[in-house]
C-alpha cells in the first residue's frame, strides 16, 4: 500500500510541476541566483553524538515539516553462515508482525494514525529501519522503532506464515533477470566466501530457519556499538539524543564470551558462470574485477571512471550525440538494450563492473567494446573526458539526495563505513581533485591484465570464451 501512495504521490507532483511551471520560471528569474559552491559550503551540518552504550546518534536538520529517522546496523548476508544465510532478510519480514508490547494491529494502527511510511532493507552488510513521518511525531517514531528492533515478538505462527511469504519472494525474485545476474556475480567473484551469500538466501533456509536461529542473530549482531540512529529533515539534535537515552540505552554492547563476530576476509576469484537459458529473449551479462573497498582513497577516481563509461538504455534520446562514447556505439551499431557501469564497495573490497542487456546476436560485439572502454581508461583517456566524468559523478551525487529518506540513509550508511558523515564539499574537492593521469593509473591498478569475474544469464551462447576475455583485459602495444 505504501508503495502504491508513494507511485500516486510521485504522478501527482508531476502533474503539479507541468501545472505552474511557468510561475515556478519566473519565480526564479526574479531571484538571486545561488552558485553550485554556495549550496555545498550551505548544506546543514550533520551532528553526531556516541552514547554511553556505544550507539552513535546522527542528524542533520533542514527544518522540513518531515522528517525520517531509522536505525542503521552493521549486518546483513555477509555476516551469515551458510546454515542461517537469509536470516536477516527473514527478520526484516518479521519485524512488522508485531513486537511483545504492540501486536501487529495495533502496530499498523499506530503507524497508519500518524500518516508515517514505515519500512526496512537488507544488504549484504547493513541492515536498516526507518520511517517517514511528520516532525511532530518524531518521539512516536522512535519509540516504535525501539520496539521493531528490540523487541520483536516473533511468534512461531507468523514465523510459519512469513516462511511461505519468503519463498514466494525468491520466485519473484528469480523472475528479475538483474538481480539473479548480480547475485551470480558475487557468488562467482567471491565463491568460497561469506561475500558471495545471496541477500535473501537460498530456498532451503526459507524453509528450514527456526526461530532459535533468527534469536541467536539478533543476539550476535544487533550491538549498540554497530548500531546508528540517524535522521533527517525537521530534527532536533539534541531531542534526537534524548529520544536515543530514553529507547536504546538499554541496548547491549557485550558479547556472550566476549565472541564478537569478525568479518572474514573476502578473496575475489576471476571465473564465470553461465545459465544458458534459450527461451528468455535477452541476455543479460555483468562482468567485473576487484574494486576499492568503501574507504579507499581509490574510490572517487574509480567513481569518475564510471561516470566516463556512464550508462545508456534505449529510451534516452540523444542516439548518436550521447556523450558517452560506449552509448554512442551501442546506439550506432544496435549493441544493446541498455547498459550500466556500477561500482558495488564494501568494508574492505568491492566489484567495479558493467552489466548490459542485448539481443542474443550482439553479446560478443557489446563485451568487445565493453572491455574496449575499460582499455581506454587505462591508457588513452584525456582531460575533456575527466572533465565529463567529473560533472556527471557531481550531478549524480547531488541528485541522489533529493529528500530527507534518501539524507537520512547516506548518514546511516557513511557512519557505518567511515565513522563520520562526508559532507558534499568535500566529495566535490575531492572530485576535482581527479586528473586524467591519475584515473589512468588507478584504473591500471584495477583493471589492465586483471582477471574478470563473468556472470550471464540467457540466450548466451555467443559470449565468448572466458580465456578470450581474459586476454581482452591487456592491449599488445609498442
Amino acid at each position: 500500500m505504501a508503495a502504491s501512495v508513494c507511485r500516486v504521490g510521485s504522478t501527482v507532483g508531476r502533474a503539479l510541476a507541468k501545472t505552474h511551471r511557468p510561475i515556478l520560471l519566473s519565480l526564479r528569474r526574479g531571484q538571486a541566483s545561488v552558485s553550485y559552491a554556495q549550496s555545498l559550503l550551505g548544506a546543514p551540518e550533520t551532528r553526531l553524538t556516541t552514547l554511553d552504550n556505544g550507539l552513535r546518534v546522527a542528524s542533520e536538520e533542514t527544518g522540513h515539516a518531515t522528517c525520517t529517522v531509522g536505525l542503521w546496523i552493521s549486518a546483513g548476508s555477509r555476516y551469515e553462515s551458510e546454515k542461517n544465510n537469509g536470516a536477516g532478510f527473514f527478520l526484516e519480514h518479521m519485524a512488522f508482525k508485531g513486537t511483545k508490547k504492540h501486536p501487529q494491529t495495533a502496530l499498523e494502527q499506530q503507524v497508519e494514525s500518524m500518516g508515517a511510511h514505515l519500512s526496512a532493507y537488507t544488504s549484504r552488510e547493513h541492515t536498516a529501519y526507518y520511517m517517514k513521518t511528520l516532525t511532530k511525531d518524531l518521539p512516536k517514531a522512535v519509540e516504535l522503532l525501539s520496539e521493531v528492533v528490540q523487541s520483536c515478538s516473533l511468534n512461531e505462527a507468523e514465523i510459519e506464515q512469513q516462511r511461505s511469504v519468503v519463498l514466494r519472494e525468491l520466485e519473484e525474485v528469480e523472475s528479475n533477470l538483474q538481480e539473479v545476474c548480480l547475485d551470480l556475480l558475487h557468488a562467482t567473484a567471491f565463491q568460497g566466501t561469506a561475500l558471495g551469500h545471496s541477500v535473501l538466501g537460498p530456498s532451503s533456509s526459507a524453509r528450514n530457519l527456526t526461530r532459535q536461529d533468527l534469536v541467536d542473530y539478533i543476539n550476535s549482531h544487533y550491538k549498540a556499538p554497530r548500531m546508528v540512529l540517524a535522521a533527517a529533515g525537521g530534527v532536533s539534535h539534541d531531542e534526537l539524543v534524548g529520544l536515543a537515552k530514553s529507547h536504546f540505552s538499554g541496548v547491549s554492547f557485550e558479547y556472550e564470551g566476549d565472541a564478537v563476530p569478525v568479518l572474514s576476509p573476502c578473496r575475489f576469484t576471476g571465473s564465470e558462470i553461465r545459465m544458458r537459458d534459450d527461451a528468455l529473449p535477452l541476455a543479460h551479462i555483468a562482468i567485473a574485477v576487484e574494486g576499492a573497498s568503501a574507504a579507499s582513497p581509490d574510490i572517487v577516481p574509480l567513481m569518475v571512471a564510471n561516470a566516463i563509461i556512464g550508462s545508456y538504455d534505449l529510451t534516452y534520446g540523444g542516439g548518436k550525440h550521447l556523450s558517452s562514447r560506449l552509448a554512442r556505439l551501442a546506439v550506432e551499431d544496435n549493441l544493446c538494450h541498455s547498459f550500466q557501469a556500477f561500482h558495488s564497495s564494501y568494508s574492505d573490497t568491492g566489484l567495479l563492473g558493467i552489466y548490459f542487456v542485448a539481443d542474443k546476436n550482439n553479446i560478443d560485439d557489446m563485451m568487445h567494446w565493453s572491455q574496449n572502454a575499460w582499455m581506454n581508461l587505462c591508457t588513452t583517456v584525456t582531460e575533456s573526458d575527466v572533465t565529463r566524468g567529473r560533472n556527471a559523478l557531481k550531478a549524480s551525487l547531488v541528485g541522489q539526495l533529493n529528500g530527507t529518506t534518501p539524507i537520512c540513509d547516506d548518514i546511516g550508511r557513511h557512519i557505518l563505513n567511515y565513522g563520520r558523515r562526508i559532507p558534499l564539499a568535500e566529495w566535490d574537492a575531492r572530485i576535482d581533485a581527479v586528473t586524467p593521469k591519475m584515473v589512468r593509473d588507478i584504473c591500471s591498478k584495477y583493471i589492465y591484465d586483471k582477471c574478470p569475474a563473468v556472470a550471464a544469464v540467457g540466450p548466451v551462447e555467443q559470449l565468448p570464451d572466458y580465456n578470450r576475455m581474459r586476454s581482452a583485459m591487456y592491449w599488445l602495444r609498442f
